[in-house]
C-alpha cells in the first residue's frame, strides 16, 4: 500500500529522531567506556607497575619520530602569527607588543592546541590502529590467556608515554614558534630579535608557561585514552580497524577542544 503524503514527514521525523537517539547513545557509551578505561589505568598505577621497555619504546616511537613535523609546523605558525600582526603593528607602531602578544598566544593557547591536534592525527591514530590490529588478530586474548594484564602491559605505558611526549613536544614547539616569530619579525617588520625577547620576558610569567604545560598533559591523557579505548573495542576486522582510527581521531579532537575551553574558562 502506498503511504499517503501526510505520512512521509512523520516517518522522516521518526527516522531523524531515531538517528539522533542512536548517535547520542553511542557517544554516551563511548564516553563511559573511556572513563572506565581511565579508572583501570589509575588503578594499575597503585602501586606503580609497568613494562619499562615498552615505555621506552613508545617514548621513542611517539616522541622522536614526531619531532621533525612538530618543529616545522611550529616554525611556520610563529611566522604566520607575525603576518597577522603586521598590519596592526605598522598602523599603530606597536612594535614592543609583538613579543608579548605572540608569546602569550603561543604559550597558553596556540602551542598546546596545535601540537595536541597534530599529535592526535599522527600518534593517536597510529596507536588506535596498532591496538585495533592486535585486537582483531586475537593478540589481546593471547595476553589474557598467558595471565598478562593488557592494561598494565600495553595501555599504561602508552598513556604515560603520550602525556610525557606531548608535554615535551609542546615545550619544543613553543620555543620553535617563538624563534619563528623572531625571524619573521626581523624579516618583515625590521624588529630586532632582542626586542621580541625583552617584550616576551618582561610581560610573560611562569604561570603562562605552566598553564600551557598543564593543558598539554591533559590533552595527552585524552588522546591516549581515546585511541586506546577505540583500539581495544574494534569489531569487524580491517574495516573495523579503519572505523576505530577515524573514531579515535574525531573523539580526541573534540575532547581537546572541549578541555581547552574548560581549562581556559576555569583559570581565567
Amino acid at each position: 500500500m502506498t503511504p499517503t503524503p501526510s505520512a512521509a514527514p512523520h516517518r522522516l521525523f521518526r527516522g531523524s529522531m531515531s538517528a539522533i537517539g542512536g548517535a547520542t547513545m553511542a557517544a554516551a557509551r563511548d564516553a563511559g567506556g573511556i572513563v572506565v578505561l581511565a579508572l583501570q589505568v589509575a588503578r594499575s598505577l597503585v602501586p606503580p607497575a609497568l613494562d619499562g621497555r615498552e615505555l621506552v619504546r613508545n617514548l621513542y616511537k611517539m616522541g622522536y619520530r614526531s619531532l621533525p613535523i612538530v618543529t616545522m609546523t611550529a616554525l611556520f605558525v610563529g611566522a604566520l602569527m607575525v603576518i597577522q600582526f603586521a598590519g596592526f603593528v605598522q598602523q599603530y607602531g606597536a612594535r614592543g607588543l609583538v613579543g608579548w602578544g605572540t608569546g602569550y598566544a603561543v604559550l597558553r593557547e596556540v602551542g598546546p592546541l596545535m601540537i595536541g591536534l597534530m599529535f592526535s592525527g599522527r600518534v593517536g591514530a597510529n596507536n588506535a590502529a596498532e591496538l585495533g590490529t592486535m585486537t582483531v588478530t586475537e593478540q589481546i586474548d593471547g595476553l589474557l590467556a598467558l595471565a598478562i594484564d593488557p592494561i598494565r602491559y600495553l595501555i599504561v605505558p602508552r598513556v604515560l608515554a603520550m602525556m610525557i611526549t606531548l608535554a615535551v613536544m609542546t615545550m619544543i614547539g613553543d620555543a620553535v614558534a617563538i624563534l619563528g616569530v623572531m625571524l619573521a619579525s626581523h624579516a618583515l617588520l625590521d624588529i630586532h630579535p632582542l626586542t621580541i625577547w625583552y617584550s616576551l620576558v618582561d610581560n610573560i610569567g611562569v604561570a603562562d608557561f605552566l598553564h600551557g604545560m598543564g593543558k598539554s598533559l591533559v590533552f595527552g591523557a585524552a588522546i591516549a585514552l581515546s585511541s586506546c579505548y577505540f583500539g581495544l573495542t574494534v569489531r569487524g576486522g580491517a574495516i573495523g580497524v579503519g572505523k576505530a582510527v577515524n573514531a579515535s581521531v574525531v573523539s580526541a579532537a573534540v575532547s581537546i577542544c572541549f578541555l581547552d575551553f574548560l581549562m581556559t574558562y576555569l583559570t581565567s
